[in-house]
């Protein structure tokens, strides 16, 4: 145990400050949820235990908690994948040996740095609007847009292509990787005359599994967690006709709106549990198509 302590005392204390925060700052208001999550509160009257009836009303009969999760497992089966592949794709852009790639790594990550504003969200619903620029710019084509925020069916595909839009950070971690991969791999490769799409596939992308699972985890919790542009497209209501109704918005509502507050911590117990599931699943299919460099059979 001694030498454990001795072994680990630099990582301690790098931890120390966070270890602080989460403990005095974090943990109880955690706990308090989770205590509030299994009573009637209202912010006025002193919480009212009830024990499992949030939870109960929550799964049997509460229409617009299945709309929400449809909607926000909606959003993260198109966003991810798509944040993802936009990501790797200019990244490998970039890995070129661009002259000028510090100017363009600025300028791609810029998305990542404006995308959660408000300002962004606001810029956003306005180019998406019937009589918006996205629809004036499809006029002069001979395109007539739909109205992409008021249409129930082409709604949530506006989130979709903003989460894209903030491929900066994903994409920086893609780079980091692909300048780790070995550039003599590719070299016997073209010597042996294997053509571009096998070299993806064969050294590309088995060398950067590690890179990719650890984006995807990264932004499977980040696409569930989404907000602000959802709130702020659909005037914190989840319209048009609860096509926007992501789950964190579904929760603010219930907490802010309608204060009931006890309903609102079983529904963030919820998501976290939901969360937490995936990133156990995505752990434990790792083991199938991530493989690391120290790795020995």
């Amino acid at each position: 145990m001694k030498r454990f302590l001795v072994r680990n005392t630099p990582g301690f204390v790098f931890l120390t400050p966070w270890l602080i925060g989460f403990f005095c700052l974090a943990l109880g208001p955690i706990l308090a949820s989770l205590f509030l999550s299994f009573t009637h509160y209202d912010m006025v009257a002193d919480p009212r235990w009830i024990g499992l009836d949030n939870y109960l009303y929550m799964f049997g009969r509460d229409r617009r908690f299945w709309k929400a999760l449809g909607v926000t497992f909606s959003f993260v089966a198109l966003a991810v994948p798509a944040r993802l592949i936009m990501a790797l794709a200019v990244a490998m852009l970039l890995d070129k040996g661009l002259r000028t790639i510090s100017f363009y790594r600025a300028i791609f990550y810029l998305p990542s740095l404006l995308g959660a504003s408000i300002a962004i969200a606001i810029l956003w619903r306005q180019l998406f609007l019937a009589d918006g620029v996205v629809n004036k710019v499809l006029a002069l084509v001979g395109f007539e847009g739909p109205a992409w925020i008021s249409d129930p069916h082409t709604a949530l595909y506006t989130l979709v292509v903003l989460a894209v839009w903030q491929f900066g950070a994903p994409m920086l971690i893609f780079l980091a990787g692909l300048r780790g991969i070995p550039r003599d791999l590719y070299e016997a490769a073209e010597i042996d005359g294997t053509p571009k799409w096998r070299q993806f596939t064969r050294i590309t992308l088995p060398l950067l599994a590690p890179v990719i699972f650890f984006n995807l985890v990264l932004q499977t919790i980040d696409a569930f967690k989404v907000f602000s542009p959802a709130f702020i497209i659909s005037n914190g209501t989840g319209a048009p006709s609860d096509s926007l109704l992501v789950y964190t918005v579904f929760l603010f509502n219930e907490a802010f709106k309608f204060f009931r507050m006890g309903y609102a911590s079983a529904l963030a117990w919820v998501l976290l549990v939901i969360i937490a599931f995936f990133t156990a699943l995505a752990f434990l299919s790792s083991k199938y198509w991530v493989h690391y460099e120290n790795e020995r059979d």
